[in-house]
């Protein structure tokens, strides 16, 4: 595990256990967002919250497979400049990202210097635009049909489900890569497919409001009392 900082709940590994802690502000979080700043505006503004847009989609994807054996938190502090030089995930401009691109971004020392997975990005914008219904379209038809229990501690917490598993397998046989079942489950988790937030979390729920139709119980869109 890297020093800057744990890992998200998804990677099933080196988490706290217990009960979401309280916080200085008195809100419970999963014990990950207490790590850093950075983290918890994460997990209290992004983290679960539904993406339904290619884009988005595509963002949320690529950030997860360049955390593959790395922690979240240096995916985050470097977000803004890959958003950058991946011309703010745009399906159409990286899919035409050439040899001489890659190489651009290979010398960039603001972003995760990693040829595979760089190449992965590019190959996977053109994945995607070989999609008919669009990679949103594509990705949310593998949601879950019904929200699973609320974990209670850190060690309930999942790294991969049989929904992520089969969404890894249709991205794989078209043409995806670094789309494992568990990076599937990091990005199901981070665009509101599956809510990954312990049952005492102040943000229980909140993957609900972007599930038309599917929305959760009581006890799993209401935080406990602190």
């Amino acid at each position: 595990m890297s020093t800057d900082g744990p890992l998200r709940p998804a990677a099933g590994a080196g988490l706290p256990e217990g009960a979401a802690p309280v916080g200085a502000d008195g809100l419970r979080r999963c014990p990950w967002a207490l790590g850093a700043a950075d983290l918890t505006r994460y997990h209290d503004l992004e983290w679960g919250v539904a993406v339904r847009d290619d884009r988005g989609l595509f963002e949320r994807l690529s950030l997860e497979a360049f955390q593959a054996g790395l922690s979240w938190l240096t995916v985050l502090r470097k977000r803004e400049a890959l958003r950058e030089v991946f011309c703010g995930f745009d399906l159409a401009a990286v899919a035409a990202f050439t040899e001489r691109d890659v190489a651009r971004l290979l010398a960039d020392p603001r972003i995760i210097r990693n040829r595979a997975k760089i190449e992965a990005v590019v190959g996977n914008a053109r994945a995607a635009l070989d999609l008919p219904e669009g990679l949103a379209e594509f990705v949310w038809r593998h949601a879950p049909e019904a929200p699973a229990l609320a974990p209670v501690t850190a060690a309930d917490v999942p790294s991969s489900s049989p929904e992520s598993a089969a969404l890894a397998r249709a991205l794989r046989r078209r043409g995806f890569r670094f789309v494992g079942p568990t990076t599937v489950h990091a990005m199901m988790e981070a665009v509101g497919m599956v809510d990954g937030h312990l049952a005492d979390c102040h943000r229980r729920g909140v993957a609900a409001a972007g599930r038309p139709g599917r929305a959760g119980t009581e006890e799993q869109r209401t935080p406990h009392p602190v």
